[in-house]
């Protein structure tokens, strides 16, 4: 019987040994800023057609933001949600 070769690694070396590693990395982010957005968009009771209107884009646009599958996102689209919301961004290259 062959022995797995992955009893007894972390999942990361997982991922890395099978390529996945960066996309893994990548969905989770954007996962935890689109949830972070919608968190933060409910304690201030703010209606997806009005964080649009004062971020001056359109609901469509706030919609690939919010969705966790769509990783294309442009920083500066960020940066307008987290100035709405009365947050910054913050971004660490580690």
């Amino acid at each position: 019987m062959k022995k797995n070769p992955h009893i007894g690694s972390s999942l990361d070396d997982f991922l890395k040994e099978e390529g996945l590693h960066e996309d893994a990395t990548n969905y989770a982010v954007k996962r935890i800023l689109a949830w972070q957005i919608q968190k933060a968009m409910q304690e201030k009771s703010l209606t997806k057609t009005e964080m649009a209107r004062r971020m001056g884009t359109s609901r469509a646009h706030l919609d690939r933001l919010l969705d966790p599958e769509n990783a294309r996102v442009q920083l500066d689209t960020v940066e307008r949600a987290a100035s709405v919301l009365g947050r910054r961004l913050r971004l660490v290259l580690v």
